[in-house]
């Protein structure tokens, strides 16, 4: 019972944090979360996931594609979102992870139905919210950041990568404490059946 109560602890105390301090987060704890993260379960056991993880140079080269990536869509007249902000944050913490599929690539040399494609991102979701809890249990920081995709073509071809790149997670010692947000009660978004 201890072991879920701590669990239950991570859950309601984890916050998206977006200000880090600049103490460079040790590779041993990054390591650990990556570790943890694998953990995770995935549809068939095929562990879809592949990691790069972004330091120094690389991870503020990350934040100059996103924002290029929001230059070109607000050059169009299209929203850039929230893209700017989150290549501050990107920018600032001291650690990004991006996060592809390797179960699929765009020319279909590996993925060749649709039905196949959603149980691999669904289990890389629940990757990264474990990802996310190891993070908080270790002390760190997280956000986890889909922004990237305003720069999806860029940053793939900057890392060479065919697969499917899914989203990104920053990491960080937290210069923040934020309130939780408010969320929907479970009772009001919940329904219960138990006859045809």
């Amino acid at each position: 019972m201890l072991r879920l109560m701590e669990t239950m602890e991570a859950i309601s105390r984890r916050r998206s944090i977006r200000r880090f301090t600049d103490a460079p987060v040790p590779r041993g704890l990054v390591e650990k979360v990556l570790a943890a993260a694998i953990l995770a379960p995935s549809a068939k056991n095929r562990q879809p996931w592949r990691f790069i993880v972004l330091e120094g140079p690389a991870r503020t080269k990350l934040a100059r594609l996103m924002v290029e990536g929001a230059d070109s869509r607000e050059a169009r007249g299209d929203e850039s979102g929230s893209c700017r902000n989150s290549a501050r944050i990107v920018s600032q913490a001291p650690v990004a992870i991006l996060i592809f599929n390797a179960a699929y690539e765009h020319d279909g040399l590996i993925f060749d139905h649709a039905t196949f494609n959603a149980p691999d991102v669904q289990s890389i979701g629940g990757m990264v919210q474990t990802m996310l809890l190891a993070a908080e249990d270790l002390g760190l920081g997280s956000l986890w950041i889909c922004d990237i995709l305003y720069a999806y073509d860029s940053i793939r071809t900057w890392l060479g990568r065919r697969e499917e790149m899914v989203t990104a997670v920053s990491l960080g010692f937290p210069d923040e404490d934020p309130p939780a947000r408010p969320r929907r009660p479970w009772q009001e978004i919940t329904e219960w059946r138990g006859q045809e």
